[in-house]
């Protein structure tokens, strides 16, 4: 891994300043002063310890659930279809069978870790958690609900670590949300047991957070841009499900003041990293990396800000709706399959700089359930357009999640099921 180490103390530096969670206003302090957006940048105030979080509340609600049911009871589409990719699907299985390990490895095989990779049965795992989590909460069947607490008690009495080369970071941000999600989904079932819900929070405390912590902090000990954005959102969105799914206001103000005011590239403002004004157009950070993270990208912004959102905090509208221009972005390059405008990127990779100057068409056409969610929210909820993002919602319908996406981890890298559960 290539140091710097002056780049390293200002990463370090910037994420102090990260966690003070006291309300800042709408200056604009940091060398990230917009200069793309169509409006001033009003910044998220965070709130102070204790006050209380809406649960479930990561990234379903009550009254998502009872939307939900009603649409089924009616036999209604586009939830009979969304819902017949989760009865099919086989993680969503009473019967599933979960496999977890002691050191949970992503990066294995190397001088950091030498054992080999094993991080498959996490990803599988918490996918059948989260499903059955979802049957149970629309079904009412305890079966689904006893399977769902039997995966996470599982993972939380025999995984006490991870390891890995630095791909360690992405199994905390990945599985690290996955997993405060689908234990949100479980906290109010009467028979999952107090003791075994205190030791879940305690084991997501204690493995994933220090860890998505310790990159947002430090980034690995690299220069403050060596790693993409996508490493950055994975971190912020465990230390934000963490967060709710903990009752813990210190972790989520975490995350939310990195997304405002993070020196890397997980940072809003980093992320999306130009507004083409004239085409209302939001070029990510990987967009000239290749698609297959920049969709990652999109599936990791969709699901912080619904996370948010769930909270009170519009991440959405952030910077003049910055994360609908680069859905349409995204979407109009690899659905629609149409030309768009790019700024050249200079990836600065410490003492390199590598220069992008034009969107790279590597993995363009990658599917990822992810487009339903974020249209749904700026067309059903606020009344926008989204005619790229509309046209993957088309095109991926009926979303499924994981294990419909192929057997490797980018299939896993969202949970998905997007057309059941955020259809409006």
């Amino acid at each position: 891994m290539k140091q710097l180490t002056v780049f390293a103390v200002l990463a370090l530096l910037l994420s102090l300043s990260m966690v003070d969670c006291s309300k800042k206003g709408n200056e604009e302090p940091d060398d990230l002063a917009d200069t793309t957006g169509l409006a001033t940048i009003k910044y998220i105030d965070t709130l102070p310890a204790g006050t209380p979080f809406k649960h479930p509340g990561t990234l379903h609600t009550n009254e998502d659930f009872a939307r939900i049911i009603a649409a089924l009871n009616s036999n209604m589409e586009p939830w009979v279809s969304g819902d017949s990719m989760l009865n099919k699907n086989s993680h969503a299985d009473s019967n599933y069978n979960p496999n977890p390990v002691v050191k949970l490895i992503r990066g294995g095989n190397s001088r950091e870790e030498p054992e080999p990779d094993n991080y498959s049965r996490a990803f599988n795992d918490v996918a059948a958690a989260y499903q059955n989590a979802l049957h149970w909460r629309i079904s009412g069947k305890t079966a689904y609900a006893e399977k769902s607490i039997q995966i996470l008690n599982a993972w939380a009495a025999t995984c006490t670590k991870l390891s890995g080369d630095p791909n360690m970071y992405l199994a905390a941000g990945f599985y690290g949300y996955q997993f405060a999600v689908a234990g949100e989904l479980m906290l109010d079932y009467k028979n999952w047991k107090p003791e075994d819900i205190a030791a879940y929070k305690q084991w997501m405390m204690t493995v994933f957070y220090p860890v998505n912590h310790s990159f947002l902090k430090e980034h690995n000990g690299a220069c403050i841009d060596h790693y993409w954005a996508n490493w950055d959102l994975g971190n912020i969105a465990s230390v934000m499900a963490i967060g709710i799914l903990t009752d813990n206001r210190t972790l989520y103000n975490e995350a939310v003041n990195y997304l405002q005011r993070g020196g890397g590239n997980g940072n809003l403002r980093k992320a999306i990293y130009y507004i083409h004004k004239d085409e209302g157009l939001g070029q990510l950070q990987e967009s000239g990396r290749d698609q297959g993270h920049a969709t990652l990208v999109m599936a990791m912004l969709g699901t912080i800000c619904e996370m948010a959102w769930n909270q009170g905090d519009d991440f959405y509208g952030f910077n003049d709706n910055a994360v609908l221009k680069a859905s349409e972005y995204t979407a109009r390059y690899n659905v629609a399959e149409l030309p768009v405008p790019f700024k050249q990127y200079d990836y600065h990779d410490c003492d390199t700089t590598i220069a992008q100057t034009v969107i790279s068409d590597v993995e363009r056409g990658t599917v990822r359930p992810i487009w339903a969610m974020i249209y749904n929210h700026y067309v059903k909820r606020k009344g926008m357009t989204a005619a790229y993002t509309l046209l993957g919602v088309n095109t991926t319908a009926p979303e499924g999640g994981g294990g419909d996406y192929g057997p490797n981890s980018g299939g896993f890298d969202q949970l998905g099921f997007g057309t059941l559960m955020f259809s409006r």
